[in-house]
Parts: structure tokens; sequence; C-alpha cells
């Protein structure tokens, strides 16, 4: 996520839409209009203008991937040969569809990613055979997450 050190600019109205919003996307947005006492125009109007600031960055269904048989959750610390590797090695975990998020980070590791796999057996094909054949790769360090126990957004 890039820093365009750009903050937007929202008022009490615009928090408010949020906050339906974020609980519930697909509510309609005359039902948001009513419980704010504002048109739905309004509405309309405020999201167009959210949306102009890059505060609101789309909307999206989230698919529950236990439905689909993947429970095991993990996080890899990766470490690399050289810093030199991390564009290439990124290049290559894009190409992983278990890899969720990668991240650049300080500390030991050179990359952090966050995987899902069906279980463990699948994790560690994946970790075996896909991540620590990447080129540039030294060394993982893998934590498996056995439950998530926080889930939110930022505060609005």
């Amino acid at each position: 996520m890039k820093s365009d050190n750009k903050i937007a600019k929202i008022d009490g109205i615009d928090k408010k839409i949020l906050r339906f919003l974020m609980e519930d996307a697909r509510k309609p947005v005359l039902e948001i209009a009513r419980s704010i006492g504002i048109s739905g125009a309004a509405i309309h109007q405020r999201l167009r203008k959210l949306e102009a600031s890059g505060l609101l960055a789309g909307s999206k269904f989230i698919i529950n991937p236990r439905a689909m048989g993947y429970t095991t959750m993990a996080y890899i610390g990766i470490y690399l040969d050289k810093a030199m590797s991390n564009p290439a090695a990124v290049k290559q975990l894009e190409k992983i569809p278990e890899v969720l998020e990668c991240h650049y980070t300080t500390g030991n590791w050179s990359i952090l990613i966050k995987i899902l796999c069906k279980d463990n057996e699948h994790l560690m094909h994946v970790l075996n055979k896909e991540i620590q054949q990447i080129e540039g790769v030294s060394r993982t360090e893998t934590f498996i997450s056995l439950a998530q126990q926080i889930d939110r957004q930022i505060t609005i």
C-alpha cells in the first residue's frame, strides 16, 4: 500500500454513511438516507466524493474460505540472500494462489507473507515445493494461525 500523504476530509455525515456501509456494504442507500435524515441523492454524491478522495477503495464480497475447504492460515517470514532479490521473489510469490498478502518488512525477514491452505499437508507442499524453491529465498520461518481473534477495519 503506497502512501501519498493526502488525508481525506470527512464530516460527521460522511462518517455515519461509512459506518453503515462498513457494517453492511449492501445496505440500500435509501435506508441509510432515512436513518441519517438526508436524501438518497445526497448519499450518492457523498459516496462519489469519498471515492474520488481515495478514502473508499471499492467494495467486495468476502468468500468464506472454510466453505471451500481452506482451514490452515499461516504467516511465513522469508529470508532472502540479498535485498536485491526482493522484486524477483515477489513476482514468483504472486504466481502462488495460496499467497494472500505479501509485505516488505523491517526486522529479520525480508518479506512476510500470509497464506491460506486446505490443511497442514497442503501448507507443507506449498512451503517446500513452491516458496522455498524461489531463487533468492535462503530460509523461511512459519507460524500457523490457530484462530483469528480480531478482524476489523480502522475505526471511522
